[in-house]
């Protein structure tokens, strides 16, 4: 086993971290699937209003590539398309009926994987709308069928608050798991597990497993921070990654055949009437992760993903595609009197001119900004927290002086996208924000 510490980066001690603890949620009366949180997707609908679906109808397709199709999570009837701006698809709302159809795939046995072609297994993940949790680096688009990475990193762990923790995933799904690495092994000679928390997982792990462990401060889960850490050369720049998670419904979808729906999430933050680890499904409204409001009655941003790359997301919406984690944080939309001469004892913080850098207690976060948006003053804090070296400050500049190649040499697509910049530029500019656009449009110039 590889151990790689990350020494740049910031962990910051969050109040409403969730325990290890499982619940399982109530069956939900209807699921759904927002295909405008999903980069890079050009959707195509194949159904309509009204259509009777069953679990693993095709609800969309990509025009990029329509073999790559975007499953229904339930079995009922399409109630409800929510169409966006310039007819982006917002939602797909499926009502459930109570005796869920269901259908079945075509898939090899897991005697016959060891001798299957890599094309017909490709295919038939495809078929099974299992692809799209593949995806790949530097720009986490889809990966393309049609092409051989160099490496496939298993994400196992993620450190940003607060994701669902390997060890209550993993639990009594090993054997899941190992078929999943499986399917990986035929699709790549290289697959390299990325493990991040707890070590006593690693008996859980196939034996033949190769396995990196990454310690040190928040974003040591990334999977662009740890590509950036263990590359030995520029052809490893388009590696794919999976989540560990999304492993183990390969091996459901192998040994079922049928499309996997069952998720373990977690519901965190300062907020969460109550933090845990629950067992519930694709798709799952986020009411009803949320039941019961933020604790206290407060005001509260609902954080769909990690507290540094997630969306807010309304309690009318649903849980995204690629998104295992609900945060309640409080959404600080308020003056605070006198605040610019308040020692900042309870005020989470990168800068140490704050009393709080001496607590060791978690914080109650807010999402409020603490201050006005003003002009970068090259104090160099982005560069000293930045995990890949990028220099964010003359990257932000170059891009806002429309000079593209001088960004990208300074390292613009080494962006692991983690928020840290944005969280403690004491200027307020949001740096994630203008490269993670930067990257969009230059990875569309270049498709």
């Amino acid at each position: 086993m590889n151990a790689i510490h990350l020494k740049k980066g910031f962990s910051i001690r969050i109040a409403g971290a969730p325990g290890r603890d499982l619940h399982r949620l109530d069956t939900p009366h209807q699921v759904g699937m927002v295909p405008e949180r999903i980069p890079f997707v050009k959707p195509r609908l194949l159904v309509e209003e009204g259509d009777l679906v069953s679990i693993g109808t095709p609800l969309f397709e990509d025009k990029r590539n329509t073999r790559i199709r975007f499953l229904s999570p339930g079995g009922g009837r399409v109630t409800r398309i929510v169409f966006g701006p310039r007819r982006i698809i917002r939602q797909i709302i499926i009502a459930l009926d109570k005796d869920e159809p269901c259908d079945a795939f075509d898939v090899p046995t897991v005697e016959q994987l060891d001798a299957i072609p890599r094309q017909a297994l490709v295919d038939t993940l495809l078929a099974g709308g299992m692809w799209p949790f593949l995806r790949t680096l530097p720009f986490m688009d889809l990966a393309d069928p049609n092409t051989v990475p160099p490496s496939i990193f298993v994400r196992l762990g993620s450190d940003e608050p607060f994701g669902p923790d390997p060890v209550v995933t993993l639990k009594s799904r090993e054997d899941r798991f190992g078929l999943g690495m499986d399917v990986l092994d035929k699709l790549c000679d290289r697959v390299v597990i990325n493990l991040t928390g707890d070590e006593s997982i690693l008996s859980a792990l196939p034996d033949q497993a190769v396995v990196q462990r990454f310690t040190g401060c928040y974003p040591s889960g990334n999977p662009s921070v740890q590509l950036y850490r263990t590359r030995t050369g520029s052809e490893q720049n388009r590696a794919w990654f999976i989540d560990g998670q999304d492993v183990i419904l390969l091996g459901d979808y192998i040994r079922t055949g049928r499309y996997p729906v069952q998720r373990i999430m977690t519901v965190g933050g300062s907020l969460a009437p109550a933090a845990g680890h629950v067992s519930t499904r694709a798709g799952v409204p986020l009411s009803l992760l949320c039941s019961g409001g933020p604790a206290g009655g407060q005001a509260a941003r609902t954080i769909v993903g990690g507290v540094f790359t997630g969306y807010a997301g309304s309690p009318d919406s649903f849980m995204g595609f690629y998104q295992n984690a609900l945060n309640l944080i409080d959404d600080g939309d308020r003056e605070e009197p006198f605040g610019f001469i308040r020692p900042g004892t309870s005020k989470p913080s990168y800068s140490t001119a704050f009393l709080s850098a001496f607590r060791r207690k978690p914080f109650p976060m807010d999402c409020g900004q603490h201050g006005e948006v003003r002009a970068c003053v090259n104090c160099g804090t982005c560069a000293r927290i930045c995990p890949v070296d990028i220099l964010p400050q003359f990257t932000m500049k170059c891009l806002v002086a429309d000079e593209v190649e001088e960004a990208l040499a300074h390292g613009l697509l080494d962006c692991a996208e983690c928020g840290l910049c944005t969280y403690a530029c004491p200027s307020k500019i949001q740096l994630r924000e203008v490269f993670q656009v930067a990257k969009a449009q230059y990875y569309k110039e270049i498709s």
